[in-house]
């Protein structure tokens, strides 16, 4: 989950923007959950389109 969306309840701020120290503690967590846990959706199916991609590049080369 990314949290470039998400509206705080303590402060009704963006939490992404950090306002006030419930944003902040959210924020680093969700920053925590791993590599791709801040990272859109739309990123995420960039990086798999590169991918394969590269992947099909690379079997033609090998195959030609």
């Amino acid at each position: 989950m990314t949290y470039d969306r998400l509206v705080c309840a303590n402060c009704a701020a963006p939490v992404a923007e950090g306002r006030c120290p419930v944003c902040r503690a959210n924020r680093e967590r969700l920053q925590q959950e791993g590599p791709f846990g801040g990272m859109s959706p739309v990123m995420l199916l960039a990086l798999l389109v590169a991918l394969i991609a590269t992947l099909a590049m690379f079997a033609a080369y090998r195959t030609a």
